[in-house]
């Protein structure tokens, strides 16, 4: 069973359309506990700490007895997007995310998604999630975004969609107009590489 560790809606929704059977779950991980200046790095390690934290909380989730001593896969997304070396979380107000597509406008930037799959098994006598493997990888994919006019980013700003989005918006929403092309995962600018996790759940 594969345990989804966050609540991404995005992540939860790719799962379901790929009718992926899994739980979600929330990780209780603080991301401002991480030091670190390397963007791609920086996706892998809060994509692991994601998923390490939810493992270490296992004991506490009400799973049903058909997991009990079965395999679980848990699974840690964390997604960072880079323009002109600078990593662009979600955007604090929209005055930053006006600033931001300023910016991007009719440039490149990089969607870094770190991906963390804790493989094991839940033992519920000794009440311990028992990791057998880690397999981490941060998938990139290059994104070009559209010339646009400033009433053109003032009115998607307004949609307050930017504000919720990792670099400050989201191919599957209002946001995808104003995207030309994807180099690289097309899931992956969405928040999970789908061919990522195949590959790897089919290990």
């Amino acid at each position: 069973m594969l345990i989804l560790a966050s609540a991404s809606q995005s992540r939860k929704k790719l799962l379901e359309n790929c009718q992926i059977e899994f739980l979600q779950f929330s990780s209780d991980f603080d991301e401002s506990s991480i030091n670190e200046k390397n963007i791609y790095k920086l996706a892998l390690e809060l994509s692991f700490q994601k998923a390490n934290s939810l493992s270490e909380n296992i004991p506490k989730i009400s799973l049903s007895e058909e997991y009990n001593y079965g395999p679980l896969e848990i699974l840690g997304c964390d997604s960072i997007f880079e323009f002109k070396g600078e990593a662009y979380g979600k955007p604090s107000n929209k005055e930053e995310a006006f600033i931001r597509w300023k910016k991007m406008s009719g440039g490149v930037g990089f969607l870094h998604t770190g991906h963390t799959l804790l493989i094991g098994n839940f033992d519920s006598i000794s009440n311990v999630f028992k990791i057998t493997e880690t397999i981490k990888e941060t998938v990139s994919s290059r994104v070009y975004f559209s010339k646009l006019e400033d009433w053109e980013i003032k009115s998607y700003v307004n949609t307050n969609e930017p504000l919720y989005c990792a670099g400050g918006f989201a191919l599957e929403g209002i946001g995808g107009k104003y995207i030309e092309k994807i180099e690289g995962c097309f899931s992956n600018v969405m928040g999970l590489s789908l061919p990522w996790l195949r590959k790897n759940l089919n290990k």
